[in-house]
């Protein structure tokens, strides 16, 4: 048994996760570095290299931890939805949280431009295509059981336009300096599902 496999390993191990986890929720992917990663979890530097082969392997650590944590509230929210017709406008929001980020709920440029910075860079990071992809297909089949469980009917196609639709409005948000990205977003939707 090495040290890593240890409950307190572990535990180690899952603290510098989630460190690095808000540090690039906070700061993209620039503010993920090792000294920062083991500040923010107040461990020794040196446990960043001895639990995580790179630094890439610490970002996609990072990348997957608010994944599943997004996906995992998202299904939360799901098991409350009985498959009963609801309004168009708390569907709206509940698509909006989920690709927006619960954080976009009150408003402001910076959690939605993080978020996207973040989404636009993973390109550039060859290393988590496979995990940008599992999740976005995670995140399509979660959009299209919320959608099924509202009565309203959405295929696999209508549902990426919806996607790309609220992309293009956060971006066109963003490069107009709206100070509420989310808003643009909402109007989008609410014209083409009304």
């Amino acid at each position: 048994m090495t040290a890593a496999s240890t409950p307190k390993g572990e535990r180690r191990r899952q603290a510098l996760v989630a460190a690095a986890a808000q540090l690039l929720v906070e700061g993209g992917f620039d503010a993920v570095r090792h000294r920062a990663v083991a500040e923010r979890a107040g461990l020794p530097l040196a446990s960043t290299t001895y639990y995580f082969s790179s630094l890439e392997d610490l970002i996609s650590a990072a990348v997957e931890h608010n994944g599943r944590e997004e996906l995992a509230a998202g299904h939360a929210r799901l098991a409350d939805l009985s498959a009963q017709p609801r309004s168009t406008d708390a569907v709206i929001e509940l698509l909006l949280d989920l690709l927006l980020g619960v954080e976009s709920r009150h408003g402001g440029v910076e959690p939605v431009l993080l978020r996207y910075e973040r989404l636009v860079g993973s390109p550039r990071r060859p290393y988590l295509t496979p995990l940008m992809r599992e999740m976005a297909a995670e995140l399509q089949q979660l959009l299209a059981e919320i959608f099924r469980r509202s009565d309203m009917e959405v295929g696999a196609e209508r549902l990426t336009e919806l996607v790309a639709l609220v992309d293009g409005a956060v971006v066109n948000a963003l490069i107009e300096s709206d100070p509420d990205p989310r808003a643009a977003a909402r109007r989008m939707l609410r014209a083409q599902l009304s």
